[in-house]
């Protein structure tokens, strides 16, 4: 039942992404649209700015205009997190401020829509800092990625120019006609389950032994829609979903899984409406839904099989699987489900202590986070995609004795180089930041007492470091809670496997539009590759796999795998 449940949870956000998506296209093809009443507010954003929507950017001025205006709320959020104690605002429970680099490396998590968290939301962030610093960049990380995915789609379905359209436009249309609509309707949704929406500060209690505490609360509801709608994570709880407070009821752990799956949908469907081609959709969609299910199904059964140690003794299975870190409420397999649509999103809002899953659980997690193209991230997802999709449309046509091409624009060495580049930039950031890390614990002395890293320094220790290492290049943000990471050395290292993660798929996936889109269109022929063919999509998956998957492996033989196998 819980199986049927899943399969019925996917199915009616892909009934709700369709007319999303075709919503969508007609906001960036600037159709009218229900929201045409926004347009005066939308025309006072410009003139306030003194931003001329109609003037056509190149792709590098588009690329300016994006890192000109990260730079500029990567400054100002560390401001604000440095100085919250001293803010007079929405500081009830008056949390002091932030150490530098752990609040560098907030800001940096937020502003690529990562959200790891090196301390507890509840306690280490103000009502203040949560809602006009974090929500913010939650708002504006999400609108640069939807942005810079219509620029590459308009890339793709435009013709001998040179105009990629407006950084501005685009980012002020995705926040105002997509996101925040869509963060109002969830928001009253969350609200409507329970989920607490108060700017008192944190409520007292005595527990029937006498003793006094206090229970933390705040803005819940409002921050909970575009933590998942914009595929950020970053829970005002420190255990994120998992807290009762943000999942009160099962009404409210579905909303959570269609809030994360809707818009990365949406973005095919609305790839199709925009170029006019829905066939080659649907094959996009066809080739993540299938990647998808080859990694998330491994994972949930694993969990299902139970831990061999109680399964020894009988307990296991006879439990239900695993139980150990899932929630209780609603068991193992829509906990497993649930956590691994979030590595492939990856928004991260979990439900489930990923520390606890069993060691070959942690391959697909991983994977899923390293591919980052079964529907992945609100408009970076596509991105990630596209890189593999040149690839496997260049590969495919040398096949066939074709000149390489795609969608009617020639492949040539200059779009090859960048998606190879790409395509090799996140595994080498990663496995390179994981074996400095591995180096620093080994070559220091004594390491459990003066690091004070690893609860395990064993095969999970290793998978703890990876872990966080791919779950910062991903945008994904959550992490193995055995790793103690505020430390300067894991607020500062991960920085780095964030912003390349982040903007080396951004800036490529721009180039090779903007490549692409200055050149002539070419009809297809018979003889030429047909995108939208069965055949395409499984070589499409078994190049995503090659390149996602393979080049990930020694490590993982090192982490999960060697774990699983010494335990056995």
């Amino acid at each position: 039942m819980d199986g049927i449940n899943v399969l019925l949870l996917f199915g009616l956000a892909v009934l709700l992404a369709w007319p999303v998506g075709r919503y969508m296209a007609r906001v960036y093809t600037g159709e009218r649209t229900w929201l045409h009443f926004l347009t005066p507010l939308e025309r006072g954003f410009y003139r306030l700015s003194r931003i001329n929507p109609a003037q056509p950017m190149t792709w590098q001025q588009y690329v300016g205009a994006l890192l000109g205006v990260n730079l500029v709320w990567l400054l100002w959020a560390l401001l604000m997190l440095l100085a919250q104690d001293q803010l007079p605002l929405w500081n009830p429970d008056h949390i002091p401020a932030m150490e530098f680099t752990q609040a560098l490396h907030t800001v940096v998590s937020f502003l690529t829509s990562t959200n790891a968290q090196h301390y507890s939301g509840e306690t280490g962030a103000s009502y203040f800092v949560q809602m006009a610093v974090l929500a913010f960049l939650q708002f504006m990380s999400a609108g640069s990625s939807l942005a810079v995915g219509i620029a590459v789609v308009r890339a793709l379905a435009s013709h001998n120019t040179t105009n990629i359209g407006n950084f501005y436009q685009d980012l002020v249309r995705s926040c105002l006609l997509v996101l925040l609509p869509l963060c109002f309707v969830f928001s009253v949704a969350f609200l409507l389950t329970g989920v607490p929406m108060t700017f008192e500060k944190a409520a007292a209690y005595t527990s029937l032994e006498g003793v006094a505490g206090t229970v933390a609360r705040g803005p819940v509801a409002a921050m909970l829609s575009i933590k998942e709608l914009g595929s950020n994570g970053g829970g005002f709880f420190g255990p994120n979903c998992a807290h009762p407070f943000e999942t009160p009821n099962f009404q409210a752990f579905v909303l959570h899984h269609l809030a994360v799956l809707l818009l990365p949908m949406a973005f095919v469907f609305m790839l199709g409406y925009y170029l006019k081609r829905p066939r080659f959709a649907v094959m996009v969609f066809g080739v993540m839904t299938v990647g998808l299910a080859l990694l998330v199904v491994p994972a949930v059964l694993l969990e299902l099989n139970g831990n061999p140690t109680l399964n020894a003794m009988g307990i296991g299975p006879a439990a239900g699987g695993n139980m150990e870190g899932k929630e209780v409420r609603f068991g193992v397999l829509p906990t497993a489900a649930y956590n691994a649509l979030n590595m492939a999103i990856p928004a991260g809002t979990l439900v489930g202590a990923q520390d606890s899953f069993a060691p070959l659980t942690g391959v697909p997690f991983m994977l899923l986070m390293q591919i980052d193209a079964f529907f992945g991230g609100l408009g970076t997802g596509f991105l990630n995609f596209l890189i593999y999709l040149v690839i496997a449309a260049f590969v495919a046509s040398l096949m066939v004795g074709r000149s390489p091409e795609l969608l009617g624009k020639k492949i040539e060495a200059p779009e090859m180089q960048v998606a190879t580049l790409v395509a090799v930039a996140q595994p080498v950031v990663v496995l390179a930041s994981t074996a400095l890390a591995a180096y620093v614990w080994y070559a220091t002395p004594n390491p459990a007492d003066s690091l004070k890293w690893l609860n395990n320094p064993g095969a999970h220790g290793f998978s703890t470091m990876l872990y966080e290492f791919v779950s910062g290049a991903a945008g994904n943000g959550s992490g193995y809670e055995a790793l103690a990471d505020n430390t300067p050395f894991w607020n500062l290292l991960p920085c780095l496997a964030m912003l390349s993660g982040r903007f080396v798929p951004l800036l490529g996936a721009l180039l090779i539009g903007a490549q692409l889109m200055q050149k002539p269109y070419t009809p297809p022929s018979i003889g030429g590759i047909q995108l939208e063919s069965p055949t395409f999509g499984m070589l499409l998956l078994v190049v995503i796999g090659i390149l996602g998957a393979l080049l990930f492996f020694p490590a993982l033989t090192l982490g999960p795998l060697a774990e699983y196998f010494a335990g056995r």
